[in-house]
């Protein structure tokens, strides 16, 4: 059986660092996708940042402040956010895909995309 367990969430201030780990049993995704979606009060869910066998990709909502990376057994992903803002406040989930042949923005960035799911880890940003 497949998990995704999250952890690094919590409370942290306008301009402060944050790092989410998102650890998975069960298997690996060396030719799939783990990646990063969060979804604020009242508001659905969005795609954050993926790292997938075809490359790295962010939402525009987060270039240049949060960066993915994997680890060399494929079964473990962190996002490194830095510079947060009060808008970055939501639930972090963490998503992974086995293997696929899918490349691009257009298609990591789609929660359907993703079979696999974590409970998510919440991050607030006092201002």
């Amino acid at each position: 059986q497949v998990r995704l367990f999250e952890s690094g969430g919590g409370l942290v201030q306008t301009g402060d660092s944050l790092r989410l780990s998102c650890a998975a049993s069960g298997r690996t995704f060396g030719r799939g996708a783990m990646a990063w979606f969060r979804q604020a009060p009242g508001k659905e869910r969005e795609f954050v940042s993926a790292s997938t066998w075809s490359g790295t990709y962010y939402s525009g909502a987060v270039t240049g402040r949060f960066t993915i990376s994997m680890n060399d057994a494929k079964n473990k992903v962190d996002l490194d956010m830095t510079n947060v803002t009060p808008e970055d406040t939501a639930v972090y989930y963490c998503a992974a895909t086995g293997t696929t042949f899918s490349t691009g923005y257009s298609d990591y960035s789609q929660a359907r995309m993703y079979g696999y799911w974590g409970q998510g880890t919440q991050v607030t940003v006092s201002s």
